[in-house]
């Protein structure tokens, strides 16, 4: 029934004018003569049964046309049965084969006259015709005017009726007829139009008609018509019930405003309009999606104290929205609820439930909600035992995702290639290719023809276990089947040679591609680049850029990204930083592993500052940095010891909620055991046990090394205890660090005891390890050991650069030079590269024997291996030619360490002091006096005792006096024989005032006793104190 709505009072209409008939009729005398004979005929009552046969027996056929037909209706509209009038209608377009002739206005007419007989059924075939005319759709009908007529020119034509025909009283049932019209022949929006038209007469469209529109405006998402149509309603002040109101709140919540549509909820409630269970189910969808799930659990209970029953939609709802939360225990706690309630649940909540499971890796738990759905009636079909199968093989439990291919063939299923391509896709992840073959093998047996999916699979699994020599197999077995290559296996095969640094052939297969007029996409492109950047092959990846930019693609962030972490891995933070901003112009928003990439480059790089000013670069962009970005500037600013800034930055990780990881403090316990704050460290390491932090190897390396710097042996060993109580497994690093420890401190059969302990615990040395147990053999002159030692590394492989400059080292210092140089003699026969180090101990060891000429061929021969000398290499020579008194070398020397930019350090110029106090040039030893304390280097005893001695010479006793109370408030400490030789250097001719001042200084500043007299001074062996001289230097250089 339609639902009729009619506004009181009615308004006035225009009443039709008698006075101008010709307005509305014919004015031919023809047409009129033939109007009069129809009207006639059609309103003799005796004539019910026999019009036609009156009608077709006359003239009139040949009379009738449009406006006579027209003319007929609009006379008799009145007086005439709705019924005949509408047959002689059909009658007379038959007769005269005018059915496209006839106009809006006809039409508008007859449906008027026909709903206001309340002959409803038959208006609406009318207000088909119309549409039909109006939108050109008509076959018979080149339209009405030869164009379509809008939606709004029917409804004018229908408003002219009313308007014109004052017995025609308008209800609205006509253009609701005409809004339902369009809507059934698809064409929504011109049904909207019509609703919004406006309209002469006054009337309301009915709600149904209403409602009928915003439902339809929601199934087809078009809000925008929505909301013109909802606001219509306001403006027609049309009263809402049930049905409005929960289209308006479905409105809301489909545009994620659920506060909305909790408001217009609760204005329901207030405005007398009892919410159903579709209204509950609605707004409960809407929190659901709004992820407000307890909220929608407590509105579901609502809607049971108020005595609405809730249906399998309301469950199901409140499944998806725990499961959408990953809350899969009360969304399973739900499904209880609902089949308790004697509801049973669809497969797709099931399918939900199974789906979170397996996202979740609880593979048993998703097992049971499948048996569950099986015992409740469900039937479980391929699709949900292939997802399961997916989310199985993906948690590697291959046993388990053999049994449900087992159950599939048990309950009389096919497994389609599909399902064999997900099993083999699962062995192959485990990287077991023998039962991948074989299931492949099985596949064919049953003639289920392997897809491109399933070779991709197989061809990934082969590049994963690195056997590439079975490739080319696969892709040729692949084309015999009639199976092409696409850009995903061209892509597999990208990633796998460049990962394994495999750039010959993967240029190889990109040319393959090229020729197989494959065009290759960005992912493939960044395979390339990445492997490249890893690789640190920048110059070749910036050729594929550039070919990538050529060939009209467009880098993403993933291809910036692989160019900002190899530079930045490099060290090139330059270049880094113009990628990075080249990335910001193509308006690419950087992810966070990006940011902190950067972060990190720029703290190894000791650029604190700028890694700052990245940091809150990405603040300001609104990405919220994780626990990992807040590592990377934590560990740059405990590598350079700012504990404050590290302290401040640990605070505001805590504010931001944020919760630090075992490697966020172990930056922490690091910087403080630098520190020297051992304690500290360990207060950190009892708030990481209170926090349930679990304690990696690291942490205990790090307290360890810090209780070994601090002396405390005893409490490291113990700590290493507590390692194997927890079950850790201590690193070669672990031990290197006490076994060092022993070894500095000479306990090295401590340092040997434990190493036994190291390897059998299965822990095998490092280099590191080995090189502290060579240095404390060698410390200790336990040089038989210490080749036992090395010989043992060499045999395991662990002879190394490091560990052979510890040995000839040691070697030197025992007095075995020979030994020692065979030891070089060695390394070169065992290609283990000697380096600077390694001359320069050679070197020094033979300037110390006064070897020079042997130590300049050393010298010479490091600079032909491209070895560059360092300052301890020129000291070395330089205080030996010193020593020997060639001061010409000397000089020459140091003329060559300085052009080559080598900075000399505090030993090389306190022998180049001595050397110019010896040649007598005091101007020069002055000046490097003077550089020495610009640079904060601290001079040494024997270059004061040379300048003094020097400046005594001149007899420039004021300087010489000024010297050495600068020697006293620089707290130098000369022993009793450097006291004597000082005051010697002011004794001239007999003349001991000097000496006087000499001795009351030397008590002042306590070098000497009180007791010492001006004679006991004086009284000195002069070779004794040269061999002194030449001691303190050599210790100095050791």
């Amino acid at each position: 029934m339609w639902r009729l709505t009619r506004v009181s009072p009615p308004v006035p209409r225009t009443r039709i004018s008698t006075a101008n008939p010709a307005r509305h009729f014919t004015s031919h005398p023809t047409e009129q003569e033939a109007i009069r004979e129809i009207t006639n005929i059609l309103r003799d009552s005796n004539n019910k049964d026999n019009w036609k046969l009156l009608l077709e027996s006359s003239d009139i056929p040949r009379k009738l046309n449009p406006d006579v037909i027209r003319s007929v209706l609009l006379l008799n509209r009145a007086d005439c049965d709705p019924n005949r009038l509408l047959r002689f209608f059909y009658w007379a377009e038959r007769k005269t084969g005018t059915a496209h002739q006839l106009d809006l206005n006809v039409l508008s007419l007859l449906v008027v006259y026909l709903c206001n007989a309340k002959l409803y059924g038959r208006a609406i075939d009318i207000v088909g015709r119309m549409i039909r005319k109006a939108s050109n759709n008509d076959e018979k009908s080149s339209d009405f005017g030869g164009s379509p007529r809008s939606p709004c020119d029917v409804v004018s034509a229908i408003d002219s009726c009313y308007r014109e025909c004052e017995d025609f009283v308008c209800n609205g049932v006509v253009f609701d007829m005409l809004v339902d019209g369009y809507r059934k022949m698809g064409l929504f929006d011109e049904a909207v139009d019509v609703f919004l038209c406006d309209k002469g007469v006054k009337f309301m469209h009915s709600l149904r008609c209403c409602n009928t529109l915003l439902r339809e405006a929601l199934k087809g998402k078009r809000m925008e018509l929505f909301w013109k149509v909802y606001g219509r309603m306001n403006e027609m002040k049309i009263s809402f019930d049930v049905y409005t109101y929960t289209h308006v709140i479905n409105a809301h919540v489909k545009e994620n405003n659920v506060d909305e549509a909790k408001r217009v909820f609760l204005e329901m409630g207030e405005k007398g309009c009892s919410p159903n269970v579709v209204t509950y189910n609605v707004v409960i969808g809407g929190l659901c999606r709004a992820g407000c799930v307890d909220e929608a659990v407590e509105l579901k209970n609502s809607m049971v104290e108020k005595g609405l029953v809730p249906d399998s939609y309301t469950y199901v709802t409140l499944i998806h929205g725990f499961h959408a939360r990953k809350r899969l225990r009360d969304a399973k706690s739900i499904l209880s609820e609902m089949i308790g309630k004697g509801l049973r649940p669809d497969v797709i909540a099931y399918y939900a439930l199974i789906d979170g499971f397996l996202k979740e890796g609880d593979v048993e738990e998703a097992l049971k909600v499948k048996d569950e759905m099986i015992a409740c009636g469900n039937q479980v079909d391929l699709f949900v035992y292939n997802n399961l199968l997916n989310g199985i093989c993906e948690s590697g439990n291959m046993d388990k995702a053999r049994a449900v291919m087992n159950e599939i063939i048990r309950m009389g299923m096919e497994p389609h290639a599909g399902t064999y391509t997900l099993l083999i896709e699962g062995y192959c992840k485990r990287r077991d290719m023998v039962i991948a073959f074989e299931l492949l093998d099985e596949m064919k047996k049953k003639n289920l023809a392997p897809t491109i999916v399933t070779y991709g699979v197989i061809i990934n699994g082969l590049c994963q276990c690195g056997k590439f020599q079975h490739v080319n197999d696969v892709l040729g077995e692949m084309i015999t089947r009639g199976l092409k290559p696409n850009g995903l296996i061209y892509s597999t095969l990208f990633w796998a040679y460049s990962k394994e640094d495999k750039f010959e052939e993967a240029g190889k297969v990109h040319e393959l591609i090229k020729e197989e007029g494959i065009t290759p996409d960005v992912y493939c492109y960044n395979s390339l680049i990445r492997g490249l950047c890893k690789a640190k092959r920048m110059e070749e990846a910036r050729t594929y850029l550039v070919e990538m930019l050529q060939r009209g693609l467009t880098p993403n962030i993933y291809t910036y990204g692989a160019f900002i972490l190899g530079y930045s891995k490099a060290g090139q933070m330059e270049i880094a930083d113009r990628y990075f901003n080249e990335m910001l112009g193509h308006c690419l928003v950087p992810n966070d592993v990006i940011y902190s990439t950067i972060v990190d480059g720029h703290c190894r790089k000791g650029n604190i500052t700028e890694a700052f000013s990245t940091f809150r670069c990405m603040l300001a962009r609104g990405i919220l940095p994780d626990v990992q970005t807040y590592n990377v500037l934590i560990n740059g600013l405990s590598r350079y010891g700012k504990l404050k800034e590290m302290l401040g930055l640990f605070s505001e990780l805590l504010e931001k909620g944020l919760f630090p990881d075992v490697y966020t403090y172990n930056s922490i316990i690091t910087s403080f055991c630098q520190q020297g704050d051992v304690d500290k460290a360990f207060q950190l390491h009892e708030e990481m046990c209170k926090k349930g932090i679990d304690l990696n190897i690291v942490t205990h390396n790090v307290l360890i090394d810090g209780l070994c710097k601090a002396g405390d042996a005893e409490k490291a060993k113990n700590l290493l205890n507590s390692i194997l109580e927890k079950g850790l497994i201590p690193s070669s690093a672990t031990y290197a660090t006490l076994i060092d420890f022993y070894c500095k401190s000479g306990k090295v059969t401590e340092a040997f005891l434990l190493f036994d302990e190291m390897l059998q615990r299965g822990v095998p040395p490092d280099r590191v390890v080995c090189n502290a147990l060579l240095s404390g053999c060698c410390k200790e002159k336990k040089m038989e050991r210490a080749l036992e030692l090395f010989q043992d590394m060499s045999q395991k492989g662990l002879a190394s650069t490091p560990l052979f400059n510890t040995l000839i080292e040691g070697l030197c210092k025992s007095k075995k030079l020979q030994e020692a140089y065979g030891l070089l003699e060695a390394m070169l026969e065992k290609q283990v590269i000697p380096d600077h180090v390694t001359y320069s101990i050679l070197i020094d060891e033979h300037c110390k024997v006064q070897n020079m000429e042997r130590a300049k061929e050393l010298f010479l021969e490091m600079q032909a291996k491209n070895l560059m000398p360092s300052t301890i290499s020129y000291t070395s020579l330089l205080n030996g030619y010193n020593k020997m008194g060639k001061l010409s070398d000397v000089f020459a020397l140091f003329e060559e360490m300085v052009a080559k930019g080598i900075e000399p350090d505090k030993v090389t110029c306190n022998v180049m002091v001595d050397a110019y106090c010896k040649e007598g040039n005091i101007m020069e030893a002055l000046k490097l006096r003077d550089f020495m304390l610009e640079k904060g280097m601290r001079i040494h005893l024997s270059a004061y005792r040379a300048l003094i001695t020097a400046l005594c010479g001149r007899e420039e006793f004021s300087e010489a006096f000024r010297l050495l109370d600068e020697m006293g408030e620089g707290g130098l400490g000369p022993s009793s024989r450097s006291c004597k030789s000082i005051a010697r250097s002011f004794c001239r001719e007999g003349n001991t005032d000097n000496v006087a001042q000499v001795l009351e200084r030397m008590m002042r500043f306590g070098w000497i006793s009180n007791s010492i007299s001006v004679a006991d001074l004086l009284d000195a062996n002069k070779n004794c104190l040269d061999l002194e001289d030449s001691n303190n230097l050599v210790k100095q250089m050791a």
